[in-house]
């Protein structure tokens, strides 16, 4: 998996340095510590945007119980249903696919 750290991630969007980091705080995009630094997944930003869909369905994760490193390991396991990984489908457009997926954790 590639990472972005935050300036990255910021410049990307657009947006200050500061706003990346509420974005993290809110739960609508995922970092995690990598050798004390914190990172973002690259497949998290396309086109200068965070991924359609990714934050809704990282509401749907966190809502079936889901922590940040279990949901950040869900998006990047492969699914054979989908085909590829739920974050692959995201940047595919196929959002409906994986969050029908992710509604199906929570029961």
């Amino acid at each position: 998996m590639d990472w972005l750290n935050v300036p990255d991630v910021a410049e990307s969007l657009g947006v200050p340095v500061t706003r990346v980091r509420q974005m993290v705080r809110d739960r609508t995009l995922l970092a995690r510590r990598v050798d004390g630094v914190l990172k973002v997944p690259a497949a998290f930003i396309q086109d200068g945007a965070v991924v359609k869909g990714l934050p809704g369905l990282l509401t749907l994760l966190f809502d079936a119980g889901y922590n940040d490193d279990e949901a950040l390991d869900w998006l990047f396991r492969e699914d054979p249903s989908l085909p590829g990984t739920p974050v692959q489908a995201l940047a595919e457009n196929r959002g409906k696919e994986v969050r029908r997926r992710a509604q199906a954790l929570g029961f």
